[in-house]
């Protein structure tokens, strides 16, 4: 691993999605509050979750560094596309080396039970709500 890893501190981040001009982010902004994440690493987009083209997201995943934790409010609020939410979790979780922590589903907290049943289990949930994500919200 390189030197400047070995001495770097791990960071939290937050990200936060909206779609409509009638939502707000502050309910999820609220929500992640009490993780004393710094403003400069709270990431927000405003516009549709149908793929991962989006602005801030992308300037986020530039910015994760192996050890990082991204906590978001909703598995929803990361993307409506089944396959790209699996693809993505993979991404983040095994390729960069992020731990995620999503609030409204504590099964879905890479930072706990990393054993074989944990990552089972995460990667079950997983399925699953990115499977209702994208069937509640169609893409368009």
């Amino acid at each position: 691993m390189p030197k400047q890893l070995l001495n770097r501190q791990s960071q939290k981040y937050g990200y936060v999605r909206i779609s409509t001009t009638e939502q707000h982010e502050d309910r999820q902004l609220i929500a992640l509050s009490p993780f004393g994440i710094p403003p400069a690493n709270l990431y927000v987009d405003k516009q549709s979750g149908k793929d991962f083209q989006r602005a801030r997201y992308q300037q986020l995943m530039r910015k994760l560094k192996p050890g990082d934790l991204l906590i978001i409010k909703e598995v929803d609020r990361l993307g409506r596309n089944y396959a790209e939410i699996i693809e993505q979790w993979r991404f983040i979780t095994k390729e960069k080396g992020v731990d995620i922590k999503v609030l409204d589903m504590p099964l879905l907290d890479t930072t706990y039970c990393k054993d074989l049943l944990g990552t089972f289990i995460a990667d079950l949930v997983l399925q699953v709500l990115s499977f209702a994500a994208q069937l509640l919200c169609p893409q368009k």
